[in-house]
């Protein structure tokens, strides 16, 4: 019985010692493998994060660079992606500078790139300097000082002035005039976005102003908004603050010069007599023929008024902006808030269209006049009609001088030839 007993001991504890063993030994054997796999795995997951975001770097680097000497007018920094991306570009420049004789060939030209990018033609003498030298790197502080400085760059707003009339008074020489002036980027094109496209936004509307950097004004010009019901309200909506201009001409030369267009056009338009009248016999004008209606300054003005005060409006002189453009525009600088650059050494008199012209640029071999579609020469008007139009809009203009408190005096041309007979 004790043998059996004995036995029985040995063989219960023997395999559990030997299970014990066993399994420690896969234990320590599975830990070990694990460590060294983890090990491998981390370093491997290591240099490539390291690799991944020195292609990152430089990548993004390199974007910002191609941007900010980008020829195209279209193309901005963002500030935002500028401040996101600083930490990662310091990284990557470092590890350029790090290279050989780096700083020895950049330092003595960023600086001076930098310092002549303050002109649209230093922005394109940077953007070729960055073709002469495609190894240029620069720290972000020097990135940004060469982003402020370039002129080619800023961003899209919404216009702080507009020309909002009257058709045929002059707005295009105004707007042509004033492109001039280094601080001011205007539409070329007329939007016409709170008359006909108002349903596309605000953000559709912006897109379509020219960049400007801080100091600049963004301008457009669309003259029929000043006879546009809707506009002051969708305009004050927009802002209440704009500065708004308007060219304004003697009523009765504004509406020949009106029907002389149309007639390029539509050279089968009746007369300009035969439009005017409802009946010509009992005098009756007819103010609802557009050409005509226009001319009522005061009627239009009054809807201006509800939504912004005068110290908000200009006006200017169609017949002085021929005789004394320099004039004219020196008092719409002033209204503008800007320095009297363009002044009478930018015009002179063109004798063939009857009207100033801006003298041409001094990289240009023609001066800048305005198109075919100007100076034409208007159709005689029998003066008994031009007398009764003038009878019918004295009142008009009397009340249009006392709403804006300017004398325009054009009841002194009643009795003579017309002046500024052309288109």
């Amino acid at each position: 019985m004790a043998f059996w007993s004995s036995t029985s001991v040995f063989t219960s504890k023997v395999p559990r010692k030997i299970l014990f063993m066993f399994t420690l030994s896969l234990s320590v054997t599975y830990l070990f493998y694990s460590l060294m796999s983890c090990y491998n795995s981390f370093q491997f997951q290591e240099n490539y994060v390291y690799q991944g975001r020195l292609v990152t770097e430089e990548t993004t680097f390199v974007t910002l660079r191609e941007k900010l000497y980008s020829t195209s007018p279209q193309v901005y920094l963002d500030e935002e992606l500028i401040e996101r991306t600083a930490t990662e570009q310091t990284i990557a420049v470092s590890s350029v500078i790090n290279s050989v004789g780096f700083e020895e060939r950049t330092a003595g030209w960023v600086r001076p790139q930098a310092a002549t990018a303050s002109s649209v033609s230093g922005a394109a003498a940077a953007a070729a300097g960055e073709r002469e030298h495609p190894e240029f790197s620069t720290t972000d502080s020097d990135l940004r000082r060469a982003l402020n400085c370039t002129s080619d760059y800023g961003v899209k707003k919404l216009p702080q002035a507009i020309i909002i009339g009257v058709k045929k008074g002059g707005t295009r020489a105004l707007l042509e005039a004033l492109r001039v002036h280094p601080d001011v980027r205007a539409v070329g094109n007329e939007p016409h976005f709170f008359d006909r496209n108002y349903e596309k936004g605000l953000d559709w509307y912006r897109e379509l102003m020219p960049s400007t950097l801080e100091g600049q004004i963004t301008m457009e010009k669309t003259p029929s908004y000043f006879v546009t019901n809707s506009a002051p309200k969708r305009i004050h909506t927009m802002a209440r603050d704009i500065k708004l201009i308007i060219v304004v001409r003697n009523p009765v030369t504004r509406a020949i010069s009106d029907y002389t267009q149309t007639l390029s056009k539509r050279p089968e338009i009746p007369t300009f007599e035969v439009l005017a009248f409802k009946n010509r016999t009992l005098g009756l004008i007819d103010a609802s023929w557009s050409a005509l209606r226009i001319g009522i300054y005061a009627l239009h003005l009054e809807s201006w008024m509800q939504y912004f005060p005068l110290s908000q409006m200009h006006f200017v002189s169609g017949e002085r902006l021929i005789v004394d453009p320099a004039g004219e525009m020196a008092k719409v600088q002033d209204f503008l808030g800007l320095k009297r650059i363009v002044t009478d050494k930018h015009f002179y008199f063109n004798k063939t269209k009857g009207f100033p012209c801006l003298k041409k640029p001094e990289d240009s071999s023609t001066p800048r006049c305005l198109g075919k579609s100007k100076g034409r020469t208007h159709p005689k008007i029998d003066p008994d009609v031009i007398r009764r139009l003038h009878k019918f809009y004295k009142p008009f203009n009397m009340m249009f001088y006392q709403m804006t408190g300017q004398n325009f005096q054009w009841e002194l041309e009643e009795d003579g030839a017309l002046p500024g007979s052309r288109d």
